[in-house]
């Protein structure tokens, strides 16, 4: 191996490159020098107060049900909680055939999303997965202590892989990665609808297989379950809204026009009856509406009714599409403002990656450690 400092340089020479060097790595023993990234031990414990951790795919800008069901409790927490991570997780992306230039695009476009959506860099980390080369070997390791039988139990495993007649090692593995990427930063709190307790319980699970084996590390993360009502497909309200919904009319996105979002609305299934009530079973349709009313005006189902008294369905569809309008018109503008600026969006990642780095790096360092690798 290529020695660090040349042998010939005088000893009191090579003793201030040394400290020089470490200084510059903000490392603060020599031990460190080995970190990918400016280390600071201090940064191994999450602060007082906890640490949160989440990531979204960058596969298409999100839709209305991503916003109210997640990315606006993802906002909220910002101001809770003392440290607060944002994944864009392309390296899950890629469990599916992804074109590489539309993926390169899609990591941007939701970037704009998620700052549009008012993710302040100042208030949190908002970071690209694949640019923290930590998280993929923080979940080798982890995946040497998670059982196959483990994973075939997730019911998304089951779900995709039967959708798809068989799936890939990456499908079936990337809950281990979910794990790393929660552990790595030794969150404390991970936002997770009720879809995505099983994968944070597998992380937990983990986190308790590891401290057992090689001592307390991780702590075990806890699921913030969202109260926000979930939005139904528009075309099948009996399904959730879905940007993988075949159907062009079922799902509105974060990125649609004002027209766009009214012929959505104006074609959402209901039934037979003009009268606008609230009863998910008997009537899910209009039922969705008014959910959709109620989450986009902030305001209860009894006043959304309230606020229907007197309109039939086809009125109160006009109705529901002006507020849908008027709550996604400001994060739309902004969308577009961003996505013209790509060179501050890539400014953005790359700053917020170089700060994952500077967490993630410590807790990698003394994972390996107590693996035995260094």
């Amino acid at each position: 191996m290529t020695s660090l400092f040349k042998m010939a340089l005088p000893v009191s020479r090579n003793a201030s490159l040394f400290l020089r060097f470490i200084q510059n790595r903000k490392c603060s023993s020599p031990k460190r020098l080995l970190c990918s990234a400016p280390c600071n031990e201090n940064k191994v414990d999450p602060p007082a107060g906890g640490r949160v951790f989440s990531g979204i795919q960058p596969t298409g800008v999100p839709h209305l049900g991503n916003y109210l069901g997640a990315l606006e409790t993802w906002v909220s927490l910002q101001d809770r909680y003392p440290s607060v991570l944002y994944s864009i997780v392309d390296l899950h992306s890629i469990t599916q055939p992804q074109d590489p230039a539309q993926l390169r695009l899609n990591i941007l476009d939701m970037a704009a999303c998620l700052l549009a959506c008012g993710i302040d860099p100042q208030r949190s980390i908002l970071f690209q997965q694949s640019q923290v080369s930590e998280h993929a070997e923080l979940s080798w390791i982890l995946s040497c202590l998670t059982t196959m039988p483990r994973l075939r139990h997730l019911p998304q495993w089951k779900m995709k892989s039967k959708q798809k007649g068989e799936g890939s090692v990456g499908l079936f593995t990337y809950p281990v990665l979910q794990a790393a990427d929660i552990l790595l930063y030794r969150s404390t709190h991970v936002p997770v609808g009720e879809d995505q307790v099983q994968h944070l319980e597998l992380a937990q699970d983990v986190a308790r297989i590891f401290n057992n084996r090689y001592g307390d590390l991780f702590p075990e993360p806890r699921p913030l379950l969202s109260a926000t009502r979930k939005v139904k497909s528009l075309r099948d309200p009996t399904a959730k809204m879905s940007k993988s919904d075949p159907h062009a009319m079922a799902t509105i996105h974060l990125s649609d026009s004002p027209d766009d979002i009214m012929v959505k609305i104006r074609r959402a299934v209901t039934d037979f009856t003009s009268e606008v009530t609230y009863d998910p079973a008997a009537r899910p349709g209009v039922s969705n509406l008014v959910s959709l009313h109620a989450a986009v005006a902030m305001v209860t189902v009894e006043e959304a009714l309230a606020q229907a008294r007197g309109l039939d369905t086809g009125a109160y569809k006009l109705l529901v599409a002006d507020a849908v309008v008027t709550r996604l018109r400001p994060i739309r503008e902004e969308m577009e403002r961003l996505r013209a600026d790509r060179g501050h969006l890539e400014v953005v990642l790359a700053k917020g990656s170089q700060r994952a780095r500077e967490l993630a790096a410590p807790v990698l360092m003394e994972v390996r450690r107590r693996v035995g690798f260094s």
